[in-house]
């Protein structure tokens, strides 16, 4: 049996290190096969193989709860993530993740990347006029791009804000719904709406959309405009087809930025070899300006459950 001490001067920080009840250190035990005891200020490591990564894991915890305000609590997907991280010899630097944090004045909210492609997302954006960003659900594509798009906005970095969506139903039927077309694509624009009232007052948004500067509109009212000055999101692009991706992308102008994010294991299309979202990855890989970040189901930071979900369905061979 090997033993290492981990020793931590503050003691506020100490406390949130272990977590209520030691529950972080009772989540690490069961992820690296360690016992971790806590003595006072020192959490004592015991194991069968060898103490490095514990060792080294402690730190960075310690590391990263140190860049955060003083009454933040590491939750249950940050100790697995970053666990498993420096399990899988993955290397994770608190810095690389803190620095990016996006601060909101409106709500007083301040968002910071959860995961290490997360983290690449958010940097991809900030450096590049074109962003992908291809993953599970779960993985935070839509909410930080609607973030940055938000941050850009309010630094008047850029004009307006653009939202949009291909018109593709998921197994329902779009005609049955009621109403003109923008009263039709609204419930498929549901998720960007969510995630603007999640980080701007209602009235703010509301405030914002009628006067212009925040657009949401189906992604066939893009054809014959130019973008300049804008933030542009294309969510779900997955269910553009090759002729829509071009279009939209052809759109791009002066001082802009686009930022496309989409999951091609949810391909509703009649003929999903035919997604813009898989032939731009195939195309257009190695431009410069353009970045592609893959996100992984070790990024989902929704309900521990649905890591569990995408990974049963992936097992069972059902990627569509």
């Amino acid at each position: 049996m090997q033993h290492e001490n981990f020793e931590v001067d503050d003691t506020g920080l100490y406390k949130r290190l272990c977590g209520l009840k030691d529950r972080n250190l009772r989540q690490i035990e069961k992820i690296l096969d360690i016992t971790l005891i806590p003595r006072g200020n020192t959490i004592i490591i015991q194991s069968e193989h060898d103490t490095e990564k514990a060792f080294e894991l402690l730190h960075l915890l310690s590391d990263y709860l140190s860049g955060k305000d003083a009454a933040y609590e590491l939750d249950e997907f940050e100790i697995r993530y970053i666990t498993s991280s420096i399990k899988s010899g993955q290397k994770f630097r608190a810095e690389d993740v803190n620095r990016l944090k996006i601060y909101i004045p409106d709500t007083n909210r301040t968002i910071v990347p959860r995961t290490i492609n997360q983290a690449n997302y958010l940097n991809a954006i900030h450096k590049s006029p074109v962003t992908f960003g291809i993953g599970p659900a779960g993985t935070g594509k839509t909410y930080l791009a609607v973030v940055a798009a938000i941050h850009y906005f309010l630094k008047g970095k850029v004009e307006r804000i653009v939202l949009t969506r291909p018109a593709v139903e998921a197994g329902e039927n779009l005609g049955f719904l009621p109403g003109d077309l923008v009263q039709k694509i609204n419930p498929y624009l549901r998720p960007l709406y969510d995630a603007l009232f999640e980080l701007l007052t209602l009235d703010r948004v509301s405030s914002l959309i009628e006067k212009g500067y925040i657009e949401i509109a189906p992604l066939a009212y893009m054809r014959g405009r130019t973008l300049n000055n804008a933030y542009i999101i294309l969510d779900e692009a997955q269910n553009t087809t090759v002729s829509q991706m071009k279009m939209f992308l052809t759109r791009l102008g002066v001082n802009s930025k686009f930022v496309i994010s989409g999951d091609i294991t949810q391909i509703d299309l009649a003929k999903p070899h035919n997604s813009g979202l898989i032939h731009s990855r195939n195309i257009l890989q190695g431009i410069e300006g353009i970045e592609f970040i893959n996100f992984t189901k070790e990024d989902i930071s929704r309900h521990p459950v649905v890591e569990k979900i995408v990974a049963a369905y992936e097992n069972a061979g059902y990627n569509e």
